[in-house]
Protein backbone atom coordinates (compact mmCIF):
# COMPACT_ATOMS: atom_id res chain seq x y z
CA UNK A 1 0.00 0.00 0.00
CA UNK A 2 1.06 3.41 -0.77
CA UNK A 3 0.55 6.26 1.65
CA UNK A 4 0.24 9.87 -0.42
CA UNK A 5 0.38 12.65 1.99
CA UNK A 6 0.14 15.73 -0.56
CA UNK A 7 -1.47 15.99 -4.16
CA UNK A 8 1.85 15.50 -5.71
CA UNK A 9 2.41 11.54 -4.01
CA UNK A 10 -1.22 10.56 -5.08
CA UNK A 11 -0.38 11.61 -8.88
CA UNK A 12 2.35 9.93 -8.81
CA UNK A 13 0.91 6.90 -7.27
CA UNK A 14 -1.74 6.43 -9.61
CA UNK A 15 0.38 6.01 -12.09
CA UNK A 16 1.18 2.56 -10.43
CA UNK A 17 -2.51 1.91 -11.44
CA UNK A 18 -4.46 0.81 -14.21
CA UNK A 19 -7.99 -0.59 -14.41
CA UNK A 20 -11.21 0.55 -12.71
CA UNK A 21 -10.34 2.79 -9.78
CA UNK A 22 -13.00 2.33 -6.67
CA UNK A 23 -12.88 5.47 -4.04
CA UNK A 24 -13.72 5.81 -0.62
CA UNK A 25 -13.30 8.79 1.34
CA UNK A 26 -13.45 8.93 5.13
CA UNK A 27 -12.83 11.05 7.76
CA UNK A 28 -10.92 8.16 9.61
CA UNK A 29 -11.27 6.31 12.80
CA UNK A 30 -12.44 3.51 10.68
CA UNK A 31 -14.77 0.91 11.80
CA UNK A 32 -16.86 -2.00 10.18
CA UNK A 33 -18.75 0.43 7.90
CA UNK A 34 -15.68 1.62 6.62
CA UNK A 35 -14.23 -1.74 6.08
CA UNK A 36 -17.87 -2.95 4.32
CA UNK A 37 -17.55 -0.26 2.02
CA UNK A 38 -14.11 -1.06 1.09
CA UNK A 39 -14.91 -4.67 0.70
CA UNK A 40 -17.30 -3.31 -1.85
CA UNK A 41 -15.16 -1.41 -3.83
CA UNK A 42 -12.64 -4.03 -4.15
CA UNK A 43 -15.03 -6.51 -5.25
CA UNK A 44 -16.71 -3.51 -8.35
CA UNK A 45 -12.62 -2.44 -8.73
CA UNK A 46 -9.22 -3.05 -9.94
CA UNK A 47 -7.91 -1.02 -7.67
CA UNK A 48 -9.12 0.42 -4.70
CA UNK A 49 -8.05 4.38 -3.00
CA UNK A 50 -8.83 5.40 0.09
CA UNK A 51 -8.62 9.07 1.74
CA UNK A 52 -8.62 10.21 5.92
CA UNK A 53 -9.30 13.56 6.16
CA UNK A 54 -11.01 15.38 8.83
CA UNK A 55 -12.49 18.09 6.69
CA UNK A 56 -12.64 21.99 8.64
CA UNK A 57 -14.92 23.72 6.38
CA UNK A 58 -17.60 21.04 7.19
CA UNK A 59 -17.63 21.34 10.85
CA UNK A 60 -19.42 24.77 12.17
CA UNK A 61 -18.27 26.55 15.08
CA UNK A 62 -18.73 24.91 18.36
CA UNK A 63 -18.45 21.39 16.84
CA UNK A 64 -16.33 18.34 17.77
CA UNK A 65 -13.64 19.66 14.94
CA UNK A 66 -10.37 19.55 17.69
CA UNK A 67 -12.16 16.75 19.18
CA UNK A 68 -12.99 14.56 16.73
CA UNK A 69 -11.69 10.61 16.76
CA UNK A 70 -8.15 10.42 15.00
CA UNK A 71 -6.35 7.32 14.99
CA UNK A 72 -3.78 7.40 12.03
CA UNK A 73 -1.66 4.27 13.28
CA UNK A 74 -4.61 1.89 13.70
CA UNK A 75 -6.59 3.31 10.05
CA UNK A 76 -3.23 2.77 8.61
CA UNK A 77 -3.68 -0.78 9.86
CA UNK A 78 -7.22 -1.48 8.69
CA UNK A 79 -6.12 -0.22 4.91
CA UNK A 80 -2.95 -2.32 4.50
CA UNK A 81 -4.70 -5.39 5.47
CA UNK A 82 -7.61 -4.56 3.20
CA UNK A 83 -5.02 -4.62 0.80
CA UNK A 84 -5.94 -0.68 -0.45
CA UNK A 85 -3.51 0.35 -3.42
CA UNK A 86 -3.38 3.80 -2.43
CA UNK A 87 -4.44 5.74 0.74
CA UNK A 88 -4.60 9.82 0.63
CA UNK A 89 -3.60 11.40 4.17
CA UNK A 90 -3.79 14.86 2.84
CA UNK A 91 -3.04 18.09 5.11
CA UNK A 92 -5.26 20.37 5.71
CA UNK A 93 -2.80 23.42 3.59
CA UNK A 94 -2.87 20.55 0.69
CA UNK A 95 -6.43 20.75 0.45
CA UNK A 96 -6.88 24.33 0.73
CA UNK A 97 -5.81 27.97 -0.29
CA UNK A 98 -6.57 30.95 1.26
CA UNK A 99 -8.76 32.27 -1.18
CA UNK A 100 -10.94 29.04 -2.62
CA UNK A 101 -13.45 28.97 -4.81
CA UNK A 102 -16.94 28.28 -3.18
CA UNK A 103 -19.59 26.00 -3.95
CA UNK A 104 -22.83 26.15 -2.25
CA UNK A 105 -25.59 23.61 -1.31
CA UNK A 106 -28.88 24.28 -3.09
CA UNK A 107 -30.71 26.29 -1.34
CA UNK A 108 -33.61 24.43 -0.32
CA UNK A 109 -32.16 20.76 0.34
CA UNK A 110 -29.09 22.03 1.38
CA UNK A 111 -30.99 23.62 4.07
CA UNK A 112 -33.76 21.86 5.25
CA UNK A 113 -33.12 18.72 8.25
CA UNK A 114 -29.16 18.31 8.65
CA UNK A 115 -28.87 21.32 6.83
CA UNK A 116 -31.28 23.39 9.19
CA UNK A 117 -30.02 22.24 11.50
CA UNK A 118 -25.95 22.71 11.03
CA UNK A 119 -26.26 25.47 8.09
CA UNK A 120 -23.40 25.84 5.79
CA UNK A 121 -22.33 22.32 6.67
CA UNK A 122 -23.24 20.86 3.41
CA UNK A 123 -21.44 23.43 1.56
CA UNK A 124 -17.84 22.49 3.24
CA UNK A 125 -18.71 18.86 2.32
CA UNK A 126 -19.67 19.32 -0.96
CA UNK A 127 -16.68 21.22 -1.38
CA UNK A 128 -14.31 18.69 -0.33
CA UNK A 129 -16.07 16.07 -2.25
CA UNK A 130 -15.72 17.45 -5.45
CA UNK A 131 -11.86 18.16 -4.38
CA UNK A 132 -11.57 14.43 -3.56
CA UNK A 133 -13.34 12.51 -6.76
CA UNK A 134 -11.39 15.18 -8.93
CA UNK A 135 -8.24 14.21 -7.39
CA UNK A 136 -9.16 10.07 -6.93
CA UNK A 137 -9.73 9.50 -10.56
CA UNK A 138 -12.14 7.08 -9.29
CA UNK A 139 -14.85 5.40 -11.65
CA UNK A 140 -16.97 4.06 -8.82
CA UNK A 141 -17.07 5.95 -5.21
CA UNK A 142 -18.81 4.48 -2.35
CA UNK A 143 -20.57 6.22 0.52
CA UNK A 144 -22.79 5.04 3.07
CA UNK A 145 -26.42 5.67 3.17
CA UNK A 146 -26.70 6.46 6.49
CA UNK A 147 -25.65 9.90 5.73
CA UNK A 148 -28.66 10.07 3.12
CA UNK A 149 -29.07 13.62 2.76
CA UNK A 150 -25.27 14.03 2.28
CA UNK A 151 -25.49 11.14 -0.21
CA UNK A 152 -28.60 12.74 -2.14
CA UNK A 153 -26.38 16.01 -2.36
CA UNK A 154 -23.74 14.24 -3.91
CA UNK A 155 -25.71 12.60 -6.11
CA UNK A 156 -26.86 16.44 -7.38
CA UNK A 157 -23.31 17.46 -7.50
CA UNK A 158 -22.31 14.48 -9.84
CA UNK A 159 -25.32 15.17 -12.26
CA UNK A 160 -25.22 19.25 -11.88
CA UNK A 161 -21.26 19.74 -12.95
CA UNK A 162 -21.34 16.74 -14.97
CA UNK A 163 -19.07 14.61 -13.30
CA UNK A 164 -17.92 11.38 -14.36
CA UNK A 165 -18.14 9.52 -11.96
CA UNK A 166 -20.52 6.51 -10.80
CA UNK A 167 -22.02 7.15 -6.60
CA UNK A 168 -22.43 3.94 -4.76
CA UNK A 169 -24.70 4.11 -2.37
CA UNK A 170 -24.26 1.46 0.58
CA UNK A 171 -26.62 0.18 3.02
CA UNK A 172 -26.33 0.80 7.14
CA UNK A 173 -23.56 -1.33 8.88
CA UNK A 174 -25.30 -1.94 12.70
CA UNK A 175 -23.25 -3.44 15.43
CA UNK A 176 -24.68 -7.20 17.12
CA UNK A 177 -27.70 -4.81 18.95
CA UNK A 178 -28.93 -2.53 16.01
CA UNK A 179 -27.14 0.80 16.86
CA UNK A 180 -25.73 2.21 13.29
CA UNK A 181 -21.79 2.37 13.70
CA UNK A 182 -20.31 5.77 13.23
CA UNK A 183 -16.61 7.37 14.63
CA UNK A 184 -18.70 9.30 17.25
CA UNK A 185 -19.74 6.10 19.01
CA UNK A 186 -17.22 5.95 20.84
CA UNK A 187 -18.41 9.27 22.57
CA UNK A 188 -20.77 7.33 24.67
CA UNK A 189 -20.90 5.46 27.50
CA UNK A 190 -22.19 2.01 27.72
CA UNK A 191 -25.63 3.05 29.11
CA UNK A 192 -26.16 5.84 26.15
CA UNK A 193 -25.47 3.42 23.89
CA UNK A 194 -28.16 1.86 25.37
CA UNK A 195 -30.31 4.39 25.10
CA UNK A 196 -29.28 4.99 22.11
CA UNK A 197 -30.94 1.98 20.43
CA UNK A 198 -33.85 4.04 20.64
CA UNK A 199 -33.31 5.78 17.08
CA UNK A 200 -32.96 2.09 15.48
CA UNK A 201 -35.97 0.61 17.38
CA UNK A 202 -38.09 3.83 16.48
CA UNK A 203 -37.14 2.75 12.64
CA UNK A 204 -38.61 -1.02 12.98
CA UNK A 205 -41.18 0.59 14.53
CA UNK A 206 -41.95 2.41 11.75
CA UNK A 207 -41.24 -1.00 9.61
CA UNK A 208 -43.65 -2.65 11.60
CA UNK A 209 -46.83 -0.13 10.98
CA UNK A 210 -45.67 0.24 7.44
CA UNK A 211 -45.71 -3.78 7.03
CA UNK A 212 -49.51 -3.70 8.70
CA UNK A 213 -50.65 -0.71 6.15
CA UNK A 214 -50.14 2.52 8.02
CA UNK A 215 -48.60 4.77 5.55
CA UNK A 216 -49.46 8.09 7.00
CA UNK A 217 -46.53 9.67 7.85
CA UNK A 218 -47.95 11.88 10.65
CA UNK A 219 -49.13 8.78 12.70
CA UNK A 220 -45.92 7.03 12.01
CA UNK A 221 -44.07 9.93 13.21
CA UNK A 222 -46.00 10.36 16.33
CA UNK A 223 -45.13 6.59 17.19
CA UNK A 224 -41.57 6.68 16.37
CA UNK A 225 -41.56 9.85 18.77
CA UNK A 226 -43.28 7.62 21.56
CA UNK A 227 -39.97 5.40 21.20
CA UNK A 228 -37.17 8.20 20.90
CA UNK A 229 -38.37 9.26 24.51
CA UNK A 230 -34.86 7.56 25.78
CA UNK A 231 -32.85 9.82 23.81
CA UNK A 232 -32.06 13.16 25.48
CA UNK A 233 -33.13 15.35 23.18
CA UNK A 234 -34.92 14.73 19.49
CA UNK A 235 -33.84 16.83 16.29
CA UNK A 236 -36.52 16.07 13.94
CA UNK A 237 -38.42 12.89 12.93
CA UNK A 238 -39.11 12.92 8.82
CA UNK A 239 -40.49 11.21 5.57
CA UNK A 240 -39.56 12.34 2.72
CA UNK A 241 -38.97 10.63 -0.67
CA UNK A 242 -35.68 9.60 -2.60
CA UNK A 243 -35.48 13.55 -3.71
CA UNK A 244 -36.06 14.88 -0.28
CA UNK A 245 -39.59 16.72 -0.99
CA UNK A 246 -41.44 15.77 2.44
CA UNK A 247 -44.39 12.98 2.23
CA UNK A 248 -47.86 13.26 3.59
CA UNK A 249 -48.16 8.98 2.99
CA UNK A 250 -45.12 6.62 2.69
CA UNK A 251 -44.41 5.96 -0.93
CA UNK A 252 -43.38 2.43 -0.88
CA UNK A 253 -39.86 2.33 -3.53
CA UNK A 254 -39.46 5.81 -3.06
CA UNK A 255 -39.73 6.98 0.90
CA UNK A 256 -36.35 7.89 3.64
CA UNK A 257 -37.82 7.63 7.06
CA UNK A 258 -35.03 10.03 8.83
CA UNK A 259 -34.32 10.55 12.53
CA UNK A 260 -31.97 12.53 14.36
CA UNK A 261 -31.07 12.68 18.38
CA UNK A 262 -28.74 13.76 21.00
CA UNK A 263 -27.56 10.78 23.05
CA UNK A 264 -24.96 11.88 25.76
CA UNK A 265 -22.43 13.96 23.73
CA UNK A 266 -22.91 12.89 19.93
CA UNK A 267 -25.59 14.12 17.77
CA UNK A 268 -26.98 10.74 16.38
CA UNK A 269 -28.38 10.17 12.80
CA UNK A 270 -30.32 6.92 11.33
CA UNK A 271 -32.62 5.89 8.69
CA UNK A 272 -34.47 3.51 7.23
CA UNK A 273 -35.23 3.44 2.80
CA UNK A 274 -38.81 2.11 2.11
Amino acid sequence: MIIARSVAELQEAQKTLSGTIGFVPTMGALHKGHHALIQQAKKENDHIIVSIFVNPTQFLEGEDLDAYPRKEEADIKICDLAKVDILFMPTIDAMYEEDELYIAAPARRGYILEGEKRPGHFDGMLQIVMKLLNLSKANNAYFGKKDAQQLALIMQMVKNYFMDVNIIACDIVRDDKGLALSSRNVYMNEEEKARALSLSRALKRATNMIMGGELHAEVIKEEMLKVLQEADKVEYVAIVDRAFNPLDKVEIGNTIILVAAWVGKPRLIDNLWI
